[in-house]
């Protein structure tokens, strides 16, 4: 380059800056300080980069070792430890929630490259059991729909996918039978759980509810939006289909037409959100269960979950209870369901807080085996908080 050609460039005024330049402006020093701001924000966006390509090498690592010792990809004790350590670790300018949802895809990306780890989950896409499942995995594992629960629990038992996600409880429908029914002859194990809280919105693809004809949806989700939908939407007829992602399909393609889904599905078919929190109920949560080959290790705040039969005595539930009482074990929700085997009898399901491996859980267990003629530890894992709707 001549230097004259260098020497005439910088004496070029850039455009850009003349408005910083002219004396006496107030918001010169602003434009300033917010330039220096950026350039600050792209230097942590640089290290930030270069510690998450660190990150990587270290998770590929761990996953060589893994495959040579035969350990799954995914931990949900260690991963449940990580997050909360990051959580503790922020000093509070970045929001926990925005902490844990970054961190949850750093895993879910850590994990894609230590093995290639598919999940099922009763579908179709955009639903709220969907949902659940990203929560869990991130979007860097391979999530796979599923028709019925029963098809969950197969494609886990043959070994075609490494983990299901399945609704277990809704805080006011209760719980889920079929994913129950099917805990009872499967030897899959829980080792992780989801609480999602349930928001219905109505979306569509017309631009105002004055277009809106017809509202299908879920008959659950009709259910828990019917005073909004006969408040505000009085002339238009209802309709139930299959799940609420049918529904946003069809309010992707047909004229007049709005659904009641979760965000997600309004996402997922390009549709607006005409109302948000439609739903009568605040308090609204779905609990969903992760299943695996086998439950997942300690991390001190655990839950577990046991399946067990009484014998037919008065008193009997009671004395197989006072076992957790005795040993200060808080039980946490309890299920009865019919045996299927015998006809009027009955095996109960309970989450209580504690893990296998300590001692108290384990007498506990043991003065519950005195009372039960079958008791089976149908899972343990991280506790989670409910979120608040």
């Amino acid at each position: 380059m001549n230097p004259s050609d260098a020497t005439n460039k910088s004496a070029t005024p850039n455009p850009k800056r003349l408005h910083l330049a002219r004396p006496g402006d107030p918001s010169a020093s602003t434009e300033a300080e917010m330039s220096t701001l950026r350039e600050g924000i792209d230097a942590v966006d640089e290290e930030i980069v270069r510690l998450l390509d660190r990150r990587a090498w270290l998770a590929r690592r761990i996953g060589e070792i893994k495959h040579e010792r035969g350990l799954a990809a995914y931990a949900p004790a260690r991963e449940r430890a990580v997050l909360d350590r990051v959580a503790a670790l922020g000093e509070g300018s970045f929001p926990k929630r925005g902490l844990e949802a970054v961190f949850r895809e750093i895993i879910s990306c850590s994990i894609s490259l230590e093995a290639r780890l598919k999940v099922a989950y009763l579908g179709p896409e955009a639903t709220f059991t969907h949902e659940a499942a990203l929560r869990s995995f991130g979007t860097s594992v391979e999530l796979e729909p599923q028709r019925t629960v029963a098809e969950v629990f197969a494609r886990v038992e043959r070994g075609e996918v490494e983990h299901g996600v399945v609704p277990v409880e809704n805080s006011m429908e209760g719980a889920v039978t079929h994913t129950l029914d099917e805990m009872m002859d499967s030897p899959l194990k829980i080792c992780g759980e989801v609480y999602l809280p349930i928001s219905q919105n109505l979306i569509s693809a017309e631009p105002s509810l004055e277009r809106v004809e017809l509202v299908c949806s879920h008959p659950m989700a009709l259910a828990q939006a019917g005073g909004w939908l006969r408040r505000e939407l009085p002339h238009a007829r209802l309709e139930e289909v299959d799940s609420t992602a049918e529904a946003a399909r069809r309010a992707a393609v047909e004229p007049g037409v709005a659904a009641v889904g979760s965000a997600l599905a309004a996402r997922a078919h390009g549709l607006e959100v005409l109302a948000a929190n439609i739903q009568e109920a605040r308090a609204n949560t779905t609990r969903f269960i992760v299943l695996g080959r086998a439950w997942a290790a300690r991390t001190g705040r655990d839950k577990t979950s046991v399946l067990f039969s009484v014998k037919d005595r008065p008193g009997v539930l009671k004395d197989a209870l006072s076992a957790f009482a005795q040993e200060g074990i808080n039980l946490t929700r309890i299920e009865s369901r019919p045996s299927r085997k015998r006809a009027w009898t009955y095996v109960f399901f309970a989450d209580f807080q504690g893990h296998p491996e300590e001692a108290r859980v384990t007498r506990a267990l043991e003065a519950l085996e005195e009372h039960c003629p079958y008791v089976s530890l149908v899972g343990a894992y991280p506790e989670v908080s409910p979120e608040t709707p």
